[in-house]
């Protein structure tokens, strides 16, 4: 049985995916990456979804690829192979992507991990990123969000050792914001993700994650910082957010997501 996708949508507007397939450790096939494209282009798209948690069923987060599913997985390419599954990543989401990590997350399952803008990670999970190990290299564009998140030094000593760290180590290199008991790893997520629900503009926040991730030099962010300053004041959430700071009451946003372009 293959790990599959399963998402819910809470009154708040926070999205729970969920790697499924606690029997295998969420072992990753073609199929989960399918699955969890299709979740992202829902999250993406749907404007009632605000911010989004990713994590596994069970005890782990992803165990890594499935190799039951087909025994020679890396023996050959297949016709229109890529090494990353999925599509949309999660960076392209225009909601607050944060990962859940529960427990174990090898390979695949730590490089989709780091594809999403937050981690929170159990404190004793083991984490790796094992592919040279394996006579392979990292994938989902991790030679690009490794080095983002953490620089070349860790991302280095990472990617090129393939060896095994924890939870607690993660968030001392800065690949996780925050190391936690277990048992409090996915409840942090779910927390942080309705303060952003129902706190942060959405479209504020779309344009800010795509600043956040885009390759550009800094004279090019500077100048499109100015352009989503100039297409947000005068809105009606520029005023908004500092009535409702004065007032001590939730915000009630009238933008979207989907209206700062670029779809997922």
């Amino acid at each position: 049985m293959s790990t599959t996708v399963r998402i819910d949508v809470d009154s708040a507007g926070v999205a729970l995916i969920t790697l499924d397939g606690p029997e295998r450790l969420n072992a990753f096939s073609g199929d989960t990456a399918r699955q969890l494209g299709q979740a992202y282009r829902r999250c993406d798209a749907d404007d009632t979804v605000r911010a989004v948690v990713v994590t596994g069923a069970g005890r782990a987060f992803c165990a890594g690829a499935d190799m039951t599913a087909q025994a020679a997985v890396f023996d050959s390419p297949e016709q229109g192979f890529s090494a990353s599954p999925v599509q949309p990543p999660a960076w392209r989401v225009r909601k607050l992507v944060i990962a859940a990590v529960n427990g174990p997350a090898i390979g695949i399952g730590l490089t989709l991990a780091l594809q999403c803008d937050i981690r929170l990670v159990a404190q004793d999970a083991k984490l790796a990123i094992p592919q040279v190990r394996r006579g392979m290299v990292g994938d989902c564009a991790v030679h690009y969000t490794l080095k983002h998140a953490v620089g070349l030094a860790v991302a280095a000593d990472i990617l090129l050792t393939g060896r095994p760290f924890t939870g607690a180590e993660a968030a001392a290199l800065g690949i996780a914001s925050r190391a936690l008991p277990v048992d409090e790893v996915l409840p942090a997520a779910l927390e942080l993700a309705r303060d952003v629900a129902v706190n942060a503009n959405p479209a504020s926040v779309a344009y800010s994650k795509r600043l956040l991730w885009a390759e550009q030099g800094v004279d090019e962010v500077a100048a499109e910082e100015t352009t989503v300053h100039l297409t947000l004041m005068g809105g009606p959430d520029a005023a908004e957010g500092p009535a409702a700071w004065r007032e001590n009451r939730p915000p009630v946003w009238r933008s979207s997501a989907s209206q700062t372009g670029d779809p997922a």
